[in-house]
């Protein structure tokens, strides 16, 4: 028999025992329960010092040990981000910081400047440590010299493309890190120094006032003898019109769920999403999608096809256009935002299931966001479908007939179609 005439033997794969992470955002002490809640396998948080989000809530130190404590006992790992570029006034505090983050029971830092990695091996060395994306790592040498250097894992920079990832992998045996869900920073990793020169507000050190979302106009240059008379009698001419749309300079958000087969079979061991200022609707809805995905790939690799439905999820709680970043290429002009957003269906979280009656089939429901008899809700959480029903008699606390919840927090009474359960989630399309 003639090698032409052999037929290729592909051998079937069994389960992928080893899952990659799941790894969410977390803003608040309530994000992080719904993060583990809705599948996450780790999330990672800010403390209130050497972080780069600091107009998220953040954690205190107690809020961090509650957080480890709740984590643990539902199997998850916390991590604090720790990825300013530290100036020297910064340093004072970095060893107290790292201390007190081992005694809160913390699993890794992530972490972009040397001197924090030298200092916290030295002040907590019980901590992991996990090399920020801020690094900009996008070779086999550099993640070889973290490695040398104690680094556990390396978030790897956002411009690396899968096929890099793969080599990466075959020359160096260390936990790899990438971004697949969320808003895309438009500087090179993160590091940027628009908002430092707009508003004097540092964003390597968790002060980015996120200037590149901004709109902008674009005007033509004065002759540089006008504009060093300082554009006496004459002005620049704007070069659009009032009707035209302003622009931004922003990235598409990543979104990866459909090419999660690739990620996996590349080596990634850690899936992060992006979006520690996000709501719990959004943390919920997306982290439950990919912990869907990755489940059903891993369980039979060969037979795995994407649920439209997961998709479907992800663009309820997503609200801008979605791209996969440099994982396939760099990116073109089509891949940035200019002018105006697409028109997607925004939802809005309406409420949160504290109780449900099987008997009756009554839910108890905290009120997140107005809803009324009549309107068409969805229910879903970790352990079930999606449902939609209409709304039809309420009550309130007092067992009294409502007709709508405009008050926040409000606790309401209704019928529902499916038995749900605590910390289901209802939310309602916006008109």
């Amino acid at each position: 028999m003639t090698e032409s005439n052999t037929s290729k033997i592909i051998t079937p794969r069994g389960p992928i025992l080893q899952k990659p992470e799941v790894l969410a955002p977390a803003g608040n002490l309530e994000k992080l329960k719904y993060a583990v809640r809705y599948g996450a396998d780790a999330v990672y948080i800010g403390g209130q010092s050497l972080g780069l989000r600091a107009n998220a809530d953040n954690f205190s130190f107690d809020e961090m040990k509650e957080a480890t404590e709740f984590a643990h006992a539902h199997n998850a790992k916390v991590f604090v981000a720790t990825n300013i570029i530290a100036h020297n006034e910064d340093l004072h505090q970095v060893d107290e910081f790292m201390r007190n983050l081992q005694r809160a029971g913390i699993d890794a830092i992530i972490v972009a400047d040397p001197a924090l990695i030298q200092r916290t091996k030295q002040a907590a060395p019980d901590l992991e440590l996990h090399l920020s994306t801020q690094a900009s790592t996008t070779n086999w040498q550099t993640v070889q010299f973290w490695k040398e250097e104690g680094v556990s894992r390396v978030v790897l920079a956002r411009e690396v493309s899968v096929q890099e990832i793969r080599e990466i992998k075959k020359h160096v045996d260390i936990e790899i890190e990438a971004f697949i869900h969320g808003a895309m920073c438009i500087s090179y990793s993160g590091r940027c120094v628009l908002s430092n020169h707009f508003t004097a507000r540092d964003s390597n050190r968790g002060g980015c006032s996120q200037s590149c979302r901004w709109q902008y106009d674009m005007f033509e240059s004065l002759p540089k003898e006008e504009a060093a008379l300082g554009q006496i009698g004459k002005k620049a001419l704007p070069m659009f019109g009032e009707e035209d749309p302003m622009f931004t300079m922003s990235s598409k958000d990543m979104c990866m769920l459909e090419y999660l087969p690739d990620m996996i079979d590349a080596g990634v061991d850690s899936f992060k999403i992006e979006g520690r200022m996000k709501s719990i609707h959004y943390v919920a809805t997306v982290v439950n999608q990919y912990r869907r995905a990755v489940d059903a790939y891993c369980a039979d690799p060969d037979n795995y096809k994407l649920s439209p439905e997961w998709m479907e999820e992800i663009w309820k709680a997503s609200h801008r256009s979605m791209t996969t970043g440099f994982f396939y290429g760099t990116p073109a002009e089509t891949e940035q935002l200019f002018g105006e957003n697409e028109d997607i269906p925004q939802y809005d979280f309406a409420g949160l299931v504290l109780d449900y009656d099987a008997e009756t089939g009554i839910a108890t429901i905290q009120q997140r966001n107005k809803f009324s008899v009549g309107d068409t809700i969805e229910f879903f959480g970790p352990k079930m479908d999606r449902f939609t029903q209409t709304i039809g008699e309420m009550w309130n606390d007092k067992d009294e007939k409502i007709e709508s919840a405009p008050h926040a927090m409000q606790i309401v009474k209704m019928r529902v179609d499916r038995p749900v359960a605590q910390h289901d989630m209802m939310r309602k399309e916006k008109k």
